[in-house]
């Protein structure tokens, strides 16, 4: 295979490097003049995908070509690795659609490319109201090991992440029995106490999924899940920067508490991202109205129903909310989430060769995408 040679400017310093592709991967990075080239970067790692465009993982209907064209889709934003995640619903429901990806994952090169793993986010959450969100109160349930190993068995082992409440009785000894699984282990939507938390990270929990959301709105000022998870030095928190799910101070304030190396951006994209502006029923929480902004809330209300801006946008929204330099906002979306992905979302020799050209305005914070690259090979170029 002929080498392959993409040049750009590092955000990090603003200079132009030449990165040299063989086979896949990144062989040579050097130096080069590119002052008009537009930016790289590692391509995006969006640990925390339901769905976009009308491509929905949790839907009834789902199949093979759901996920196939959902990977696609995703490709056009700058997203190369994404992990599905299939939420709180019956278990035979959540069987069929981990069966589903898997079978995608087996037909389909591109998606087995883009996609490491399944994050199942639920069922064994807080069933509190505000805790649990939008997932449905009749299918949480305790965690149950037996369940684990038969969601394994429908997707030939490809569930890398639960998302749990440690609140539960059992809930140590699931996280222990996980981890000893290789499975990465996600604090959330969970009115847990301090003690719960602490004894949830000692069995091996690294995570807290979109930290500030999945709560109710009114807490005890000092002890609360907010705090426990943001004082645990050994949790990795993902957050939504869609300019709607968090407050600008708040985002800014947790990342600081976190440190940007524990601290990773998710879209917790759902069907209707990327969707034209408008109104739309959804089979759960009935109609929904979308804005041009990305704001999914319920019709009529203000109530978010979901998160609807892929990750590359929550990129130029979360440098704007925090005034943090556009290099540190894309490690929080590229090389830290991508720890929890087999080592993606690098630049460097040895690296898979995923990605991302774009252009920046830095006076709106607004990225538009180049063209991508996975495993060396281009998935999208702009017209």
């Amino acid at each position: 295979m002929s080498r392959i040679r993409l040049s750009g400017r590092d955000p990090a310093t603003g200079r132009g490097v030449l990165l040299s592709i063989e086979n896949g991967k990144i062989v040579f990075v050097e130096p080069v003049d590119a002052a008009d080239q537009p930016w790289i970067s590692a391509g995006l790692v969006d640990l925390q995908v339901n769905g976009y465009r009308g491509f929905d993982v949790n839907s009834s209907d789902v199949c093979a070509n759901t996920v196939s064209q959902l990977a696609r889709t995703l490709l056009a934003t700058g997203v190369t690795t994404f992990a599905p995640t299939v939420c709180t619903s019956p278990e035979s429901d959540m069987v069929h659609r981990l069966r589903i990806i898997s079978e995608a994952r087996a037909e389909d090169p591109i998606a087995a490319a883009c996609i490491p793993f399944i994050h199942i986010e639920g069922p064994h959450i807080s069933p509190r109201d505000g805790y649990r969100g939008a997932h449905p109160l009749s299918s949480i349930r305790p965690p149950c090991l037996s369940e684990f190993e038969r969601w394994q068995a429908a997707c030939n082992g490809l569930v890398g992440m639960v998302t749990i409440s440690p609140h539960y009785d059992e809930a140590e000894e699931y996280i222990t029995a996980l981890v000893g699984r290789g499975v990465h282990v996600s604090l959330g939507h969970t009115h847990a106490s301090q003690r719960q938390i602490v004894a949830a990270v000692r069995a091996g929990a690294a995570l807290s999924t979109h930290l500030g959301n999945g709560i109710a709105l009114q807490v005890d000022r000092h002890r609360n899940p907010l705090w426990s998870q943001l004082a645990e030095d050994l949790l990795t928190a993902s957050f939504i920067a869609d300019g709607h799910h968090l407050p600008a101070e708040t985002l800014k304030a947790m990342i600081c508490a976190k440190g940007l190396e524990r601290s990773i951006l998710v879209s917790d994209a759902v069907a209707l991202a990327g969707m034209p502006p408008g109104r739309y029923n959804v089979s759960i929480g009935g109609r929904v109205e979308l804005s041009a902004d990305g704001r999914l809330s319920m019709e009529g209300a203000s109530t978010l129903a979901g998160a609807a801006v892929p990750l590359i946008t929550c990129v130029g929204r979360a440098v704007r909310m925090t005034g943090r330099p556009l290099a540190q906002v894309l490690t929080m979306a590229t090389e830290n989430p991508g720890r929890f992905a087999g080592d993606r979302g690098r630049v460097a020799v040895g690296a898979r060769a995923d990605v991302l050209r774009f252009h920046w305005n830095e006076e709106t914070c607004h990225a538009t995408v180049r063209d991508v690259w996975l495993a060396g090979e281009q998935m999208y170029a702009a017209e």
